[in-house]
């Protein structure tokens, strides 16, 4: 069990499995940072007009070699699949190829921002995708006018793809999307702000409940904001034995109880934070976050990007070292020092600038290399709480500590294994077009993903992409 200081003393865990004392940036310095990673951020956009492009996986020796990749000979690959569909994921590049499809409803922290304003995100993912997945993304906005339209534009779109990533879709309407579009398709489909989201969420939690000596099982816990990675999150940490008394879901208009004024509204236009209420009936709680608070073991917040969501006073009304995720991006519900500072044993945000990163990033490119491998005909619960164990298992390797909840995305050999787990898992479930062991999914994962990350560095190598350019100077030069 990690040893807390005192309230006084800023802590961060050692080697030893205590907590130790480390200077970190104060909320100001973090606000112009954010700013400053913004300004660049723009700035390279227009420099390098674009994140990710498609190269050919062919030779072409000559034009001739066009009569096997193109006319007459693709024509005899089309009758195979003809006869049998499922010979697209052996005969072209679906297996390993997915879209993220978004229609820019709710992107990051910024809202509604539309199709176009939503694409330097989705070109983002697909680069993620790639670099730590080795999986071919296509980043697909649309502009659809109806929740019916956006399902029906993925379902046509689908035969193209091994699997689906949707991204920023507004709640409720993702959670329809996403039932609906499971039901419908034979392959997997991912929301990620839901699934990958919530998968990290429990991965971080489990490691952080080791390291405080508390159990999923007997902890209560808070979870600020009722959206889409929060309802996941608690339907996880339900499956995973925790008691619904002692879990508090906490949105704009207070806790969410059985008998909150607004329950028949919810019933008929959200269904899914309808059931959520119905089951944990506030864990016992009335009020509003302050009251939720009180005795907590965990916050888990996913909610207005704004330091002042949750003050230092409600961390203090919480139970003895108290564990306190504070997600929202681009700016945290609180900053890590000042939740310190209150007395919070662990702290973890979605920011990579800070320790403790809690980001779909460590799952997603993982996840879809699994469920690519497997072929797999759909994605459960239990496939994503099997990638969010073996990521917190994974925590280990370098040394579990209250600094270092879970791998980073550095840790590049993390991937590979939450890969073998979920294609492991994919085979468990009945869902897997090929079947291997444990070990032939890792080493077909690894192998992927190295080669994605060889391909990217020998095109650099070669100067066909780019260098960074200098950061004062607008020239091109050394990465930093």
């Amino acid at each position: 069990m990690v040893q807390a200081m005192p309230p006084s003393a800023p802590a961060t865990g050692d080697g030893a499995g205590r907590l130790r004392s480390r200077k970190r940036p104060q909320a100001p310095d973090a606000e112009d940072q954010t700013e400053a990673l913004g300004e660049r951020a723009v700035r390279l956009a227009r420099y390098f007009q674009g994140k990710v492009e498609t190269v050919p996986m062919v030779p072409v020796r000559s034009l001739d070699d066009f009569s096997l990749w193109y006319t007459p000979g693709v024509a005899q690959v089309s009758r195979a699949i003809e006869a049998d569909a499922d010979r697209s994921f052996e005969l072209t590049g679906r297996w390993n190829t997915i879209a993220i499809v978004t229609d820019g409803s709710r992107v990051l922290g910024l809202g509604n921002v539309g199709p176009e304003a939503a694409l330097p995100v989705m070109e983002g993912k697909a680069l993620l995708f790639r670099w730590l997945g080795g999986v071919n993304a296509y980043p697909i906005p649309v502009r659809v006018t109806s929740t019916a339209e956006l399902i029906e534009t993925v379902e046509r779109i689908a035969p193209a793809f091994g699997a689906i990533n949707l991204e920023d879709i507004a709640s409720p309407k993702c959670f329809e999307v996403l039932e609906s579009l499971q039901r419908s398709l034979p392959i997997p489909v991912w929301h990620d702000d839901q699934l990958g989201t919530a998968a990290a969420t429990v991965a971080g939690l489990l490691n952080a409940l080791e390291l405080t000596g508390r159990s999923v099982r007997q902890i209560r816990t808070v979870l600020l904001g009722a959206g889409a990675a929060n309802l996941a999150t608690a339907r996880l940490l339900l499956a995973l034995g925790h008691d619904p008394k002692q879990l508090t879901l906490v949105d704009q208009k207070g806790i969410l109880t059985a008998e909150r004024s607004d329950v028949d509204e919810l019933m008929l236009h959200n269904p899914w934070k309808y059931r959520a209420a119905l089951e944990t009936d506030g864990g016992g709680r009335r009020g509003g976050l302050a009251e939720a608070l009180v005795g907590a073991d965990v916050l888990l917040a996913a909610s207005t990007p704004n330091p002042d969501t949750v003050r230092p006073e409600g961390i203090r009304s919480m139970a003895p070292h108290p564990i306190v995720f504070a997600l929202a991006n681009p700016v945290p519900e609180i900053w890590p020092e000042t939740a310190r500072a209150a007395g919070a044993a662990i702290v973890a945000t979605g920011r990579s600038d800070f320790p403790n990163q809690v980001n779909n990033s460590l799952v997603f490119p993982a996840v879809f290399r699994g469920v690519l491998d497997a072929r797999a005909r759909s994605i459960t619960d239990a496939i994503v709480l099997a990638a969010a164990r073996e990521l917190a298992a994974r925590a280990h390797d370098r040394g579990l500590r209250a600094d270092h909840l879970l791998p980073t995305m550095e840790e590049l050999d993390v991937f590979p294994h939450v890969a073998a787990a979920v294609g492991v898992a994919a085979v468990k479930e009945g869902l897997a077009r090929t079947r291997h062991s444990r070990e032939e999914f890792y080493e077909r994962a690894r192998a992927r993903m190295q080669r994605a990350a060889a391909l990217t560095q020998a095109l650099a190598r070669a100067g066909l992409t780019p260098a960074m350019p200098d950061a004062r100077a607008g020239r091109r030069g050394r990465g930093r």
